[in-house]
């Protein structure tokens, strides 16, 4: 157990320190940017509870915020992806019997299943974070051409961290 919790924990920091120093300098085309540190709320166990997983995602989101300056954005839109988690992997997910014991990743899920939950997630993400940041539906068209392209590039950004970890393991 203490393994998993090493192994959570450098994967916590890791995708923090990469999205707060790199991440977040870049802007594809002035429309898309990479949003990987929701990776780590995408690979946490199912047996996980469901208060641990809303706690550090909270804590993901509040640290993301501190470092980019964006007042509760992130904490809010991580909170919210959290309680949603469960719901999205149910959808994609037909075995109940070992639904508690999965944790979310290609080698257990395979790739197509893998990346219906993974392109969910960075849809749901993508979509409550610039809904939030820009709190109107006075410039929609850019807002959905940032998150059809945001949710894109993260998601491809991240299934490519996935296969690796996947090599690792």
């Amino acid at each position: 157990m203490s393994r998993e919790i090493i192994h959570y924990s450098i994967l916590f920091i890791s995708l923090l320190l990469i999205q707060v120093l790199i991440c977040n300098h870049i802007v594809l085309f002035n429309v898309a940017t990479p949003i990987i540190f929701i990776y780590f709320i995408v690979r946490l166990p199912m047996h996980l509870s469901t208060n641990w997983i809303i706690t550090l995602s909270f804590l993901l989101g509040l640290l993301v915020d501190i470092f980019s300056d964006t007042l509760g954005m992130n904490a809010l839109a991580c909170t919210t992806l959290a309680m949603m988690r469960r719901k999205i992997f149910a959808l994609y997910n037909n075995r109940e019997d070992r639904f508690k014991e999965i944790t979310p990743c290609i080698s257990t899920l395979g790739i197509m299943t893998f990346s219906k939950y993974l392109i969910t997630m960075s849809l749901c993400y993508c979509a409550l974070i610039f809904l939030i940041e820009y709190f109107s539906l006075s410039h929609i068209t850019i807002m959905l051409i940032k998150i059809v392209s945001s949710t894109i590039l993260s998601f491809i950004i991240i299934l490519g961290i996935d296969s690796l970890m996947a090599k690792q393991s």
